[in-house]
């Protein structure tokens, strides 16, 4: 049984291939596209998911939507109505781009499907006309929540589960507490829109100058470096929290309903001043106002676990949505101890909606039995779902560029020489093997040097991620050391949960360093391992496990043997503004327009100093301005 997941129309499209039980493959538009967080539909991700599995259009048995586009309107519809008129010109907008494609979309996608089937298979317009007649029959469509909530719990290693998801918005559902057992899922509680976790978060994203559905990283990693000081405040006036971690917003201090922002005046009159520009000089006051919202998602997160504990009686916890790659508050969970154990789905976003979907299709309407494979960390196969190169493809194009590289039949040999580039302080570009699905890079496409280095995290942000200064990097651990370096126990593979660096590898500050504030904080060495801890001593923990990514593993066991450190810095191989490289020709132009000073791809080591000159003919200045 052949089921093809699809995600698409509203942000970060992605497709998920499954047959059977198995992920074949899972990919986002973006990586293809290079367009960042890419809505349109996924043509080249099904083309790739087709390509992987070794099967034509035709061979798939169902084709899975992630939400269902009717409700989804209805919700606009009556939004609009019950505030007219305000609004109109954001209505004026929206409605006829979901009259054109987005309302009937069951129509849309066999047009889309139609003429990817032609580009598929040339001159074969009367099979074309058949396929488009063939295909509506097999279309399913999920609710957007009963989507996240599969993408969370049928991958995860758990026979039963309470299942928690936390969004912007689906249909209606902004929040909603699931049980899984077996291959069945059944909803328990919801809330509903305008009262939003999701859209709060991003409230706060936009209103301290980031741009929203990107920049809720970013303050979440500026967060630490403030003080919770409207926490107070926010709970007076904007959020009234329930003990369940049910709550409701007061919509008069928000735009988002009908407005082109998402803040109103009355909350710019609260907080004393208007939305910040985008780009603006950063102060203590966006800081303050980060540790706030960080604060208040953490005390929803934990009192909506706390009743999901006592509502299903499960030990299990599988999480999905936005929210949930609040790492941060994940790690705050963790530490509660309400759930004996907790899995996050690596893509917990809208593009992991389209394996969500296609997971629903197969066990809740088709009925098939779920196995758990007891060897298995869960079914998603470290998250390496995209596509990979062959030493020939990665040649060839090298080839064509003229580049200098050095070509490994031995990966023996390769470690040795990747991990003395690694010991010598250097940032090594590493490319290998299938890419990842999902926001993070888990060594496969990621950018990674030294964790011992002070002056590494500076480096990697300025001269090659050209961002700002105060954003944390990761580190990757071996998973057998895990416990020796960072006060978590638990597995992380997929870098979504943060814990404290160790007490021992800490560095205890002075009281002249205590006493700095905000960005102060920045270059201050507070452990052993600087370029990945955190102002507040904290770590966003990847762990490196030999059953998922040997390689990887490979080259820190090499690492922590030649340094006595297991633990390396670990971003995501790209620069601000652009996707997550997947092919070696995106690899090699990250590499060349930034100072980065090795490039590995697979078996292919290269070294900047011995290349050509480069010209770039892209534009991606110009959009990582935009960021």
């Amino acid at each position: 049984m052949i089921v093809l997941g699809i995600s698409a129309y509203y942000h970060d499209s992605g497709v998920a291939l499954i047959k059977d039980e198995k992920i074949i493959a899972a990919v986002q538009e973006e990586r293809f596209t290079r367009k960042k967080q890419d809505d349109g539909f996924p043509k080249e991700s099904i083309k790739y998911c087709l390509e992987e599995a070794g099967i034509t259009l035709d061979e798939v048995d169902y084709i899975a939507f992630y939400d269902k586009p009717f409700i989804k309107f209805e919700r606009l519809l009556e939004t609009y109505l019950s505030e007219a008129p305000k609004g109109f010109k954001s209505f004026a907008m929206s409605i006829p781009v979901w009259l054109k494609d987005k309302l009937f979309l069951k129509e849309t996608l066999s047009k889309e499907l139609k003429k990817l089937y032609l580009e598929l298979n040339p001159n074969k317009d009367k099979e074309a006309k058949a396929f488009k007649s063939a295909v509506q029959e097999k279309f399913m469509f999920g609710e957007h929540h009963q989507s996240h909530a599969a993408s969370a719990f049928y991958p995860s290693p758990y026979e039963e589960a309470a299942i928690l998801t936390i969004d912007g918005v689906g249909e209606w559902t902004t929040t909603s507490l699931a049980y899984g057992a077996g291959n069945r899922i059944e909803f328990l509680k919801e809330i509903n829109f305008p009262h939003s976790l999701g859209l709060l978060y991003s409230a706060f994203t936009y209103y301290t100058g980031f741009k929203v559905n990107s920049g809720e990283y970013k303050v979440m990693g500026l967060a630490p470096y403030g003080e919770p000081k409207y926490v107070d405040m926010i709970k007076e006036h904007i959020i009234d929290i329930k003990e369940d971690g049910s709550f409701q917003l007061d919509m008069s201090y928000f735009n988002y309903t009908t407005g082109l922002t998402m803040t109103s005046k009355k909350f710019h009159k609260l907080f004393g001043e208007p939305a910040k520009e985008r780009e603006s000089t950063l102060t203590q006051r966006e800081m303050d106002l980060a540790a706030s919202i960080q604060v208040i998602t953490e005390e929803v997160m934990i009192k909506l676990a706390l009743n999901a504990k006592e509502v299903t009686g499960s030990a299990n916890l599988c999480l999905a949505g936005g929210v949930a790659l609040n790492c941060v508050g994940n790690g705050k969970l963790l530490r509660e101890n309400i759930f004996e154990n907790i899995w996050i789905q690596p893509a917990a976003g809208d593009s992991g909606g389209a394996l969500g979907a296609a997971y629903a299709v197969y066990y809740q309407e088709l009925q098939n039995k779920r196995t758990i494979n007891p060897n298995e960390l869960d079914k998603m196969q470290g998250a390496y779902l995209g596509p990979k190169f062959s030493d020939e493809e990665i040649k060839t194009y090298l080839d064509s560029v003229g580049a200098k590289y050095d070509h490994y039949s031995d990966e023996d040999e390769l470690i040795e020489v990747v991990s003395d580039v690694l010991v010598a302080n250097k940032v090594i570009g590493w490319h290998y093997d299938r890419m990842e699905f999902g926001p993070r890079s888990l060594g496969h496409r990621s950018i990674i040097g030294d964790a011992r280095s002070q002056e590494m995290q500076s480096t990697m942000n300025l001269k090659i991620k050209y961002r700002e200064s105060f954003r944390p990097f990761a580190p990757s651990v071996l998973a057998e050391k895990v416990s020796e370096w960072y006060e978590i126990e638990t597995p992380s593979p997929y870098m979504l949960l943060v814990a404290d660096v160790k007490k021992s590898k800490q560095i205890e500050m002075t009281k002249e360093q205590e006493a700095l504030f905000g960005i102060e904080k920045l270059n201050i060495p507070r452990s052993e391992i600087p370029a990945v801890t955190h102002v507040d001593y904290s770590a966003r923990i990847q762990t490196v496990h030999k059953e998922t990514n040997l390689r990887y593993h490979k080259l820190l066991s090499k690492f922590d043997e030649k340094t006595g450190c297991p633990t390396v810095v670990n971003t995501s191989f790209n620069v601000r503004g652009e996707p997550i490289v997947c092919t070696p020709e995106d690899s090699y132009r990250c590499f060349m327009r930034t100072e980065m000073d090795t490039l590995v791809i697979d078996n292919f080591v290269l070294y900047k100093a011995d290349q050509p000159d480069f010209t770039d003919d892209s534009n991606w200045q110009d959009e990582f301005e935009l960021d």
